[in-house]
């Protein structure tokens, strides 16, 4: 990662461009207080700086283009990618933006409002419990947690701040969406007992990897953060540490958690009571850690269950289709397709077809209206409802790391009489990164 003079972050505008960072964050505190809270008009423009440029390009885009919305900073530790998304950037918005490398300068800036936060998985948590310490409300996007612990802890610090924290499970935000889900709330398709989700992938090999020298464009120091340093090797980066237990969550955390918002909300499920995996590596020899074949049941109070099927490696999932999510009740069963949804009868015969739109706006919309509310009753995904399911993802790894059956507590998912399992409760940190509210 390139340095700029004073470790001060680039301003870019439609005119120039300077790719910049900040000097690599040592240890986690508080940043400079941001501007009075309390209720705004929808008029009031807000701020926001974007952490992690991936899949946070994407968000960038779309908090750009939502009315009176600033997007004041880019942040990657990646100076190639960090130039790319600037030259993006630098074509749609016509103000004067800033570059950086250190996500601390977007925390130290008293006229941001918000932190978005698209970093790898172990950095999701971390980085929003220091924005809430910050005064920043804070987007994070799914899983809300490297394990449930930084869950717990993220929930603590957006109640201590009396912060908006929403996770990135745009569907929350869909109008079908919603529209299924109320119809199933509303005994639509009678009592809901079981729900099945799914996902299917065709993704390959990632090879064994060997020692390599970190790229001159990368950070890797302030790339791993809050994790334990390890050496750089040559297949994990930019995408494949989501396939490590020490940086990732396998695909259940990374697409699981999706589907399994959807089982939980359609349901009206909190904590899981029991929670059974199986599954392996099955398809390659490789150095992935996480299941590439994987299916999970979770049962919960009330005579309710649901279940979760990941193939990453076989494009043909449930009913043929990649994604999906089905409610099964005494009277009929949905189906959510994407972001519409189909319900059917007893007997199989399709009833009701509503297509839906893919659209992250909706999602962004709704945490921008609640900052202005100051109102974190408002989110459609607010932090403990993401914690909620991002759980789910946590206890079906625990059970599939373990080789255990998990009894959870129902009041907050904790697992019980397994004291094995619950070491992976909470991750070990690298000296002076333990989050702290």
């Amino acid at each position: 990662m390139s340095e700029n003079q004073n470790d001060q972050p680039s301003s870019v505008s439609r005119r120039s461009f300077v790719a910049a960072s900040g000097a690599a964050l040592t240890a986690i505190g508080a940043a400079a207080p941001s501007r009075a809270a309390g209720p705004r008009s929808a008029q009031d423009k807000v701020v926001v700086g974007v952490m992690g440029l991936s899949r946070g390009m994407s968000l960038a885009t779309t908090f750009a283009e939502t009315p009176n919305v600033e997007v004041k900073y880019l942040c990657e530790t990646d100076t190639n990618r960090l130039a790319a998304a600037a030259k993006r950037m630098d074509k749609l918005v016509d103000y004067d933006f800033a570059t950086t490398g250190n996500f601390k300068d977007i925390l130290d800036d008293p006229d941001v409002d918000a932190l978005v936060c698209a970093a790898p998985n172990h950095w999701h948590a971390p980085a929003a419990i220091m924005a809430c310490n910050a005064g920043k409300h804070c987007y994070v996007e799914k899983p809300c947690s490297h394990n449930p612990w930084e869950g717990e802890m993220a929930i603590k610090a957006a109640r201590k701040n009396k912060k908006c924290v929403q996770m990135g499970s745009q569907r929350r935000s869909g109008k079908e969406i919603q529209e299924a889900i109320k119809l199933l709330h509303d005994g639509g398709i009678g009592r809901v007992y079981y729900s099945r989700s799914w996902y299917a992938n065709l993704r390959g090999p990632i090879g064994h990897g060997t020692p390599a020298e970190v790229p001159p464009n990368m950070d890797y120091e302030l790339w791993q953060g809050p994790a334990p340093r390890q050496p750089y090797t040559s297949n994990k980066l930019p995408y494949n540490w989501h396939w490590f237990w020490h940086y990732g969550n396998g695909e259940l955390g990374n697409n699981g958690v999706h589907s399994l918002d959807l089982a939980r909300w359609g349901l009206q499920a909190d904590y899981p009571t029991r929670v059974v995996s199986s599954g392996g590596r099955y398809r390659f020899d490789d150095d992935q850690e996480t299941a590439d074949t994987h299916v999970v049941s979770f049962q919960f109070e009330g005579e309710k269950q649901c279940i979760w099927e990941a193939l990453s490696c076989n494009r043909h999932g449930m009913d043929g289709s990649s994604f999906g999510c089905t409610f099964h009740g005494e009277e009929g069963s949905l189906e959510i397709t994407d972001w519409g949804y189909k319900v059917y009868d007893q007997r199989a015969k399709e009833i009701k077809n509503v297509p839906g739109t893919r659209s992250d706006s909706f999602h962004i919309q709704n945490f921008v209206d609640a900052i202005r509310a100051d109102d974190p009753t408002m989110l459609n995904a607010e932090i403990e409802e993401g914690h909620k399911s991002t759980l789910l993802c946590h206890l079906g790894n625990i059970a599939h790391r373990t080789g255990d059956s998990l009894d959870c507590d129902p009041a907050n998912g904790h697992i019980l009489n397994n004291d094995e399992a619950m070491k992976l409760w909470k991750r070990e940190y690298e000296p002076g990164w333990e989050p702290t509210v």
